[in-house]
């Protein structure tokens, strides 16, 4: 039986894919294009069966095929949009956020597919993780998405549960933190990079990584991401359709942007001065606050998180060893 991971050839996609391979499972990639060359040529090398299908989450027969023996689903596809984009063409970002998922919901009921986790995001709390104190708790911080993404991941949950009790099917919903790591790139529809990826670009390309501002927020580390995912669909039964997943602990890019500097001869990561153009952006004004992990915690699924320095250690490794062959 094999594990779907829809939207695999993205950023968060590509880490649950090489999890699930490095494991010795059967996966099916499904994505719009073809995954970037160096990371199949990496799957190659892990133990795990891993079966490409090209097609879009837009048509539902697209994913018939793809489906085929599917026992779980992960939905990881997504545009991650910006402002232009929502001024633009936010029908792109609502058919594949939203109408894409109901599509898989429904060929994972005609396929009697075991479980499906939709990946959505803090994104989801919208204006609402910007007021008040404290951690986000899914049960009780009303959600106030304002953009069109935390507005389709916030439906996108709603339509899971909605169709779960109209289906039979069993759908958990992830809220993910701010994600970094391996695999990230730019792409037509990522329209937010990272600023850790923003920094490590910067080094690579010898120039000093300077961040607009000093944040606080709890980013994690996207193995850990598939890591959780990975606990979540192998959990026998679980209590919630909707779990945070994240660090539980905040700490900032300047901090991390240094410990990787270190690992760059001359390399820099500091704050922008007054009227200095930053070149690491962290797509707000201000910090949201961190999300509660307490449901995840108390279920038994949190994963093993990296801190600073690991994830930088992990990162960097990585990044050494796919140097310019990942585009």
């Amino acid at each position: 039986m094999r594990t779907v991971v829809v939207g695999g050839g993205g950023f968060v996609g590509l880490n649950i894919v090489e999890r699930f391979l490095a494991q010795g499972r059967a996966v099916t990639l499904f994505d719009l294009t073809p995954p970037p060359e160096a990371a199949l040529a990496a799957f190659e090398a892990l133990p795990g069966d891993l079966r490409v299908c090209i097609g879009d989450v837009r048509n539902a027969g697209d994913l018939s095929d793809a489906f085929a023996n599917a026992d779980a689903v992960v939905y990881g596809a997504a545009v991650t949009a910006g402002d232009a984009r929502d001024r633009e063409a936010p029908e792109v970002t609502l058919g594949v956020n939203l109408d894409g998922f109901l599509n898989a919901l429904r060929v994972a009921r005609d396929n009697s597919v075991r479980r499906v986790v939709n990946l959505s995001s803090a994104g989801a709390y919208g204006a609402a993780a910007f007021q008040g104190t404290g951690l986000l708790y899914e049960e009780d911080t009303p959600a106030d998405p304002r953009n069109i993404y935390g507005i389709t991941k916030f439906a996108s949950e709603r339509v899971g549960s909605r169709m779960a009790d109209m289906w039979d099917l069993d759908v958990v919903n992830v809220r993910l933190s701010g994600v970094f790591g391996r695999w990230e790139r730019r792409t037509s529809v990522r329209d937010t990079p990272s600023p850790q990826f923003q920094v490590l670009e910067a080094l690579s390309c010898g120039i000093p990584a300077i961040v607009e501002r000093l944040d606080a927020r709890d980013w994690i580390y996207a193995p850990d991401v598939a890591e959780a995912v990975d606990t979540l669909l192998a959990a026998s039964a679980l209590r919630h359709r909707l779990y945070n997943v994240s660090t539980g602990y905040t700490w900032s890019v300047l901090d991390w942007g240094q410990a990787m500097a270190h690992r760059f001869e001359g390399g820099q990561c500091r704050l922008a001065s007054p009227e200095e153009p930053a070149n690491v952006f962290l797509h707000t004004a201000s910090d949201r606050r961190a999300l509660s992990v307490d449901r995840l915690r108390k279920d038994g699924v949190f994963p093993t998180c990296c801190n600073i320095g690991q994830s930088v250690e992990n990162y960097y490794a990585w990044h050494q060893s796919l140097g310019a062959t990942y585009k």
